[in-house]
């Protein structure tokens, strides 16, 4: 596998699992505990973070819960150098990854606050120019897989074969990204995006197949509908479901775990590596 990414000159190795904490800097992203308002709220959740053991700290500005709000490019840009301006004077050596699918946003976010890596839950479907925009910013790419917009994807869970449809979504991708001279790329498939609850489940039953690309693998399951609803909860008492899930993706080889609650995810890989699981 390809188990080493370059963050701005700083190699960081995946061979070993690590933990991505989630900072939303949204006012309707789908767990309200995410939220964070103002540049004291963001200070302290980056600093929890860091403090229980984050190797990266995943900014969101823009909300993609089943039909978010659609928001300007501006918006999201003001709301990252809000959060930009607090992460780089108070912990100048976090490696921030930024969680969007505009390609001028990802260029903003890179060139003028700073950002070390591009989460593109769209997988490059949403703007045609993000991979040629990655290749010239020279950062890691995290691709996650999709069908439609956050706004319409659960209309599209119809699939002749989910499994065999997400591979060629990422084979297709994988190959432009790499003639265009990406090396470092992570694949996401997609947990809770134009999936339904059994969908979300198959997928984590047939995860290692992923592993078919050689590539790192970034699971995010944090508290989504595919823990609550099927406990028949909600997202403030998903925590224990989401250890459970996060637990099993790493046993099926998942490289980053993309957390609201740091210290869990940590735990669960420490206990795993101490089993001999991972």
């Amino acid at each position: 596998m390809h188990s080493t990414i370059n963050c701005k000159g700083r190699l960081i190795d995946l061979s070993k699992p690590l933990v991505m904490g989630i900072v939303n800097i949204t006012e309707d992203s789908f767990y309200v505990g995410s939220r964070c308002f103002n540049e004291d709220l963001i200070r302290e959740r980056v600093q929890s973070q860091l403090d229980e053991g984050a190797s990266f700290i995943d900014i969101g500005a823009y909300s993609t819960r089943p039909g978010c709000e659609d928001i300007p490019p501006e918006t999201e840009k003001e709301r990252i150098a809000k959060a930009m301006k607090v992460i780089n004077s108070n912990f100048p050596n976090a490696i921030v990854s930024v969680d969007t699918f505009r390609a001028d946003v990802a260029r903003f976010a890179v060139q003028e606050c700073g950002a070390s890596i591009i989460n593109d839950i769209s997988g490059g479907t949403l703007d045609d120019k993000m991979f040629e925009t990655v290749a010239d910013l020279h950062v890691p790419y995290i691709m996650m897989h999709i069908k439609g917009t956050p706004q319409t994807m659960q209309q599209h869970c119809q699939y002749e074969n989910m499994m065999d449809e997400i591979i060629k979504f990422f084979a297709e991708r994988v190959q432009r990204l790499k003639l265009l001279g990406v090396n470092d790329i992570i694949i996401d498939p997609g947990f809770g995006f134009a999936k339904d609850l059994d969908q979300n489940y198959e997928l984590m039953q047939r995860f290692d197949e992923l592993k078919v690309f050689e590539l790192p693998i970034l699971v995010g399951i944090s508290r989504k509908s595919m823990i609550y609803k099927l406990l028949r909860t909600d997202a403030d008492s998903a925590l224990n479901g989401t250890t459970v899930l996060n637990t099993i993706a790493l046993t099926k080889g998942a490289n980053i775990l993309r957390v609201h609650d740091v210290e869990p995810a940590m735990e669960a890989i420490k206990i795993c590596e101490k089993t001999g699981l991972i």
